[in-house]
């Protein structure tokens, strides 16, 4: 036999010797904690990739950035004026302004962490098929970026209580974490789950996009939760509105930072509501995450 030969026959009894590491969707008793050890060890392709969204998303703009406040502040310019104003909304509720920005950013939040997630997979086709990395990342990386926006509106949320003199200095503060908690984990958990399931079926995106308008329409933002009580005739009905998880995280973000609202009517327990909430979110989020692992192992070929 040659050096050659023997050079070769070495090296594959080294192949045959080695472990297999499988690199694709990972499969069995331990696929869950397999992904979140995966998800870890790729942080920093995560930190670089919610840093591409937001450089790619104001790439070449003048004003940059500041397109995260204009579009809010429009949004709140409209509704101030129509809601408000010409339908006579304000009458009714105090501080109207301050009321309503508070139920867009908490809107906003979620709209931008699930409609970003859905297509996320889809944006990063070209990852997808040519590099291994843990496909969570980029469902993930939308919830990074919208997170960085949140924190730019929750800046201007608090500039303009300063600006009504009334500053959320009390105790109701506190519902603003678990009302963005609320908010993190279902929109989370639904980007996972829709990213996933629009590889295959591409209309979902579509469908997230309506069923998101809905939800805004559905929340109490720019009518109170007063009226709805007052418009709902059957208790069982209210009850099923009111602990909508993203009725309650616009409840809550509005009694952390609506001061004019500490006399106002608030559901029951709503405290107790949204811990039950956000404890049933985290299952959810377990679940849609399993559902992740089992449909991503047929991206690339989808793509």
């Amino acid at each position: 036999m040659s050096r050659a030969n023997e050079q070769a026959a070495l090296r594959m009894e080294r192949l045959a010797a080695t472990p297999l590491t499988p690199v694709g969707a990972v499969t069995g008793r331990g696929a869950w904690w397999g992904a979140i050890r995966a998800i870890f060890s790729h942080r920093e392709m995560l930190s670089l990739l919610v840093r591409r969204d937001l450089k790619a998303r104001y790439k070449d703009s003048t004003l940059g950035f500041f397109w995260s406040l204009i579009r809010p502040l429009i949004q709140l310019a409209v509704y101030f004026i129509v809601m408000g104003q010409f339908l006579g909304a304000a009458r009714s509720i105090p501080d109207f302004a301050v009321y309503v920005f508070a139920g867009l950013s908490a809107i906003g939040l979620f709209t931008e962490i699930v409609v970003g997630g859905t297509g996320s997979v889809l944006t990063n086709a070209g990852l997808v098929k040519k590099v291994y990395l843990p496909r969570e990342v980029f469902p993930l990386s939308s919830v990074g970026s919208a997170l960085f926006n949140f924190g730019i509106q929750l800046i201007v949320l608090v500039a303009a209580t300063l600006l009504v003199a009334k500053p959320p200095l009390h105790a109701q503060l506190a519902y603003a974490v678990p009302a963005i908690a609320l908010i993190v984990v279902y929109g989370t958990a639904f980007a996972l789950l829709f990213s996933a399931v629009n590889v295959y079926l591409r209309d979902v995106q579509y469908l997230v996009e309506v069923i998101t308008m809905l939800l805004f329409w559905a929340s109490p933002i720019v009518y109170s939760w007063q009226m709805a009580k007052t418009l709902i005739p059957s208790p069982i009905v209210l009850d099923v509105y009111t602990n909508n998880p993203l009725t309650l995280a616009v409840l809550g973000f509005q009694r952390a930072f609506w001061v004019a609202g500490d006399t106002a009517e608030w559901p029951g327990e709503l405290l107790l509501r949204m811990t039950i909430a956000l404890l049933i979110g985290l299952v959810l989020l377990l679940v849609c995450h399993r559902v992740f692992i089992r449909l991503q192992g047929n991206f690339a070929q989808e793509l």
